[in-house]
């Protein structure tokens, strides 16, 4: 199989660069669309959250095409850098300066067979090799020309798309699978509770049932340079980000730095609120964690559970819609504009029984068990499409 330059067979495009003054995130006639980083995901580009420029910022040879390659140039984070997605359907816009563009030779490569090379594990990480930086990262033109790529007959790349493509459907379908399952909690929650105003329930701030709130430790109380490869674990934003409890990045402190810090223990039941960085996240500890404490990111609530279940507010907070109200949005998920220990001590919440609650978290478990079996059938499915990435572009498939 012959090995090219991936500047042998694709035009390299720079994003546009604006006037942020002139810029808006609300369509108006005579402005152009802008794809950025943020628009760039796992599973492709999106098309919601863009920004609006006059034309006269825009170069004609940088309206994108069907079959172009955006990506991700510049960024603080090696997991943002090199993301890629491409355009499979009409769009009459351009991108950003912080993004790059490959515009495929369709004489010389399949457009769809060149996307893939970009969702493979071993693009991204000769990527992040090549991109990092003292403080940001950034792709140069010649990371992006000077990357080699497999290049069978096109009949060939057309045949290994077509394969990939199939086995990309079948993942991605696994992940719609997960994302319904998980919109079933909200469903759950407002058929059994709605909005507290047509309820009977009496209304508590979180402060008043809650047993203890508390943030990790400030400062100099926990220093980076305190970390440990093993010992007491130490539970972060990432612990929490995907309103679950997941295992992130390890990191832990010595027994002796643990008794200093043993009043910000992390026990089973407690409701994580991430408060730095992605706030407004929400995750209720399991009953298998290990002695752990959590950083200054989060905000850690041990309920009063003769009051509120931890399920019930993890569910309330995520969900009810008078909460989001004082929380400053409007649907779960959306960018909170910030988020503080006094803020979440005050929001008020409907109390319903604890025997409403209890058949509550009944309905909630048995969701649970079809979200681990839709998850191990998605974690399959990636392996499954990682393999055949791997193979497809090794002249194995």
């Amino acid at each position: 199989m012959t090995v090219v330059a991936v500047g042998d067979i694709a035009e390299q495009l720079r994003g546009v660069s604006y006037s942020k003054a002139d810029a808006t995130t609300q369509e108006e006639a005579g402005l152009v669309p802008v794809l950025r980083a943020n628009n760039i995901s796992e599973n492709g580009l999106t098309f919601d959250n863009l920004v609006y420029v006059p034309k006269k910022y825009v170069r004609p040879h940088q309206y994108l095409k069907q079959g172009d390659v955006v990506i991700a140039a510049s960024s603080g984070s090696l997991d943002v850098v090199g993301k890629a997605g491409d355009l499979r359907k009409d769009f009459h816009g351009s991108f950003g300066a912080f993004c790059k563009v490959l515009r495929p030779n369709q004489k010389k490569v399949d457009p769809v067979y060149f996307s893939h090379f970009f969702k493979t594990a071993t693009y991204r990480g000769k990527i992040s090799s090549l991109a990092a930086g003292a403080n940001i990262n950034n792709l140069k033109n010649e990371h992006l020309d000077d990357l080699l790529i497999p290049l069978p007959s096109l009949d060939e790349q057309k045949r290994i798309a077509a394969i990939l493509d199939k086995a990309d459907q079948l993942r991605q379908k696994r992940r719609q699978a997960i994302a319904l399952l998980d919109s079933l909690t909200q469903s759950i929650y407002l058929e059994m509770f709605g909005e507290p105003a047509s309820q009977p329930w009496a209304m508590a701030t979180i402060g008043e049932i809650a047993i203890d709130i508390r943030t990790g430790p400030f400062g100099s109380q926990l220093l980076h340079s305190e970390f440990v490869d093993d010992g007491i674990a130490v539970l972060g934003i990432d612990n929490a980000v995907n309103n679950r409890f997941e295992w992130g990045k390890a990191r832990f402190i010595t027994k002796d730095k643990y008794r200093q810090l043993s009043r910000y223990t992390v026990k089973p039941d407690d409701v994580l609120i991430t408060i730095m960085g992605t706030c407004g996240r929400c995750a209720v500890v399991p009953h298998d964690i290990p002695i752990a404490i959590n950083t200054k990111h989060l905000c850690c609530i041990t309920l009063d559970r003769s009051r509120v279940l931890p399920q019930y507010l993890h569910a309330c907070f995520l969900n009810d819609p008078g909460v989001l109200r004082q929380l400053g949005v409007q649907a779960k998920g959306a960018v909170m504009p910030g988020l503080n220990m006094g803020i979440i001590k005050s929001l008020n919440i409907p109390i319903p029984s604890i025997a409403l609650q209890q058949i509550f978290e009944q309905r909630l478990s048995a969701l649970s068990q079809h979200l681990i079996a839709a998850e191990m059938a998605a974690g399959q499915s990636d392996e499954l499409f990682s393999s055949l990435q791997h193979r497809a572009f090794a002249g194995q498939l």
